[in-house]
């Protein structure tokens, strides 16, 4: 299973990006649960969002909550991550991931191990 992620760039705080990740081979697209992960320099790994298999569940980090919002297309095999009102902390590669049970829950959805595939990342650069 292949994630390619894109949309990834250089903004001044406040402004908006959205990232796509489209799944390119594997089962059907609509079997996973899909999640967004980052990591910035020197940091560890964190959740940012998630979204079950139909799009009627989502999650989100504490962080991102009310900014960013991420959504899904099982027509085209994407799901997108809408970034609103950046902050420089928001600064980090943004990674993909594909959780083949499709089923992801509140406790579920920001563990990274409940994925099985992740995309090359995209760098988010957020200017103060």
């Amino acid at each position: 299973v292949q994630l390619q992620a894109s949309g990834g760039g250089l903004v001044q705080a406040g402004a908006s990006l959205r990232l796509s990740c489209v799944v390119l081979s594997g089962r059907t697209f609509n079997n996973y649960a899909m999640g967004w992960f980052r990591q910035a320099p020197g940091k560890e790994r964190e959740f940012v969002a998630a979204v079950n298999w139909k799009g009627s569940s989502t999650y989100y980090s504490d962080s991102v909550r009310g900014r960013f919002t991420i959504s899904r297309d099982n027509t085209k095999n994407t799901v997108y991550l809408q970034m609103n009102v950046l902050k420089p902390e928001d600064t980090a590669v943004y990674y993909c991931a594909a959780d083949s049970y499709g089923v992801t829950t509140k406790q579920t959805a920001g563990d990274p191990d409940e994925y099985d595939y992740w995309g090359q990342g995209t760098l988010v650069t957020v200017s103060s």
